[in-house]
């Protein structure tokens, strides 16, 4: 069920930066929004997470102190904005939202990824050295 819309993404040297956004309807009905990524034969992983009502942000330790939540409340947007990007933050990044705490308190466990119920359609980041 697809009810996010997501934008941004892209090919960038190691070093760059660049913002992913997010748009949902109902963005303050969603307990938690985030981002998910999967790169190749490897399994989706939680990379950034975001709770609408209080703000609270949650980030993996290997984007931690490099990616960085903002919001544009007048548009139902979330942003991520993501520096210093290394080759390995290559991947498919997936925006998604859900109204259960027992799904977002679970969003760092990858084989709970397909309990998010909503999602963008997905959009690629290329990191070169």
């Amino acid at each position: 069920l697809v009810r996010l819309v997501e934008s941004g993404g892209g090919s960038v040297q190691a070093g760059g930066s660049l913002r992913l956004s997010c748009a949902g309807s109902e963005y303050f009905d969603y307990n938690c929004m985030g981002w998910f990524r999967q790169a190749p034969g490897k399994e989706r992983e939680g990379v950034a997470l975001f709770y609408p009502n209080g703000g609270t942000t949650n980030y993996a330790d290997s984007v931690s102190g490099r990616f960085s939540f903002s919001q544009e409340l007048a548009n139902n947007t979330l942003y991520l904005q993501m520096n210093h990007l290394k080759p390995e933050d290559t991947a498919m990044y997936y925006c998604a939202a859900d109204e259960r705490r027992g799904v977002c308190l679970r969003f760092f466990q990858s084989e709970f990824a397909s309990k998010f119920t909503y999602w963008g359609q997905g959009t690629q980041i290329t990191v070169s050295s």
